[in-house]
């Protein structure tokens, strides 16, 4: 945990200079700007390459991600499958993950997604308890028999046991972290800020894409 602090202190001394820190592609070299993931990963369509995105609803980083990353998801390549994974790096984040597979369980996600981010870090609230969540969900027209029903259901904690697993797997060690088809990862501290991230993405995407064709 002690870690995982000192990252969030790192980006956040980082940022404010990410307007003017972008690299060109060339710079952006394996163990500096990302790193390996080492054995690679399993990724959910083998014919496509993979960008996983591992965040936390209570991370304040992850929460000024998201219009980044929305901006990059409309010019999103056809040959990228786009996939949001709920971090688990202590027992206590398993809750809001718990929360993002309730959500798509309930096809709730596209409604919720922001919602859940803007109502912590926006609206100051605690969204820390079950009971807190299901008042929460209710506002937004989820009966509370059913947000309990699914927020228990095998199917959910089964994604929520495969989100922790995967989590330790990325050797992910703070939020936001993406990973790119299973092979590498990079965050906000090793590409120096949001802009350069997008920019290491696309470059390792080029670069599983130029491995593809050969």
């Amino acid at each position: 945990m002690k870690r995982i602090l000192l990252l969030s202190l790192i980006i956040a001394l980082i940022l404010p200079a990410a307007g003017f820190a972008a690299q060109p592609a060339a710079q952006f070299r394996e163990g500096v700007a990302y790193a390996r993931i080492v054995p690679a990963q399993p990724t959910v369509d083998p014919g496509k390459i993979e960008v996983v995105e591992l965040f936390w609803y209570g991370c304040p980083h992850c929460h000024r991600f998201l219009p980044v990353v929305e901006r990059w998801l409309q010019r999103k390549p056809e040959d990228v499958v786009y996939v949001r994974m709920p971090a688990i790096l202590s027992d206590r984040w398993a809750l809001l993950a718990r929360a993002y597979y309730t959500a798509e369980a309930l096809d709730k996600l596209d409604e919720l997604h922001t919602a859940l981010f803007d109502a912590i870090h926006e609206q100051k609230r605690r969204l820390n308890s079950e009971q807190a969540l299901s008042a929460f969900f209710a506002e937004h027209g989820v009966d509370p028999e059913e947000f309990r029903r699914v927020f228990h259901s095998f199917a959910v904690e089964s994604k929520v046991r495969r989100a922790r697993q995967m989590t330790r797997r990325y050797h992910t060690q703070g939020t936001p972290t993406i990973v790119i088809n299973g092979k590498y990862r990079s965050d906000p501290g090793m590409a120096r800020g949001f802009d350069n991230l997008i920019r290491v993405m696309d470059f390792l995407v080029a670069k599983e894409r130029q491995a593809r064709e050969g």
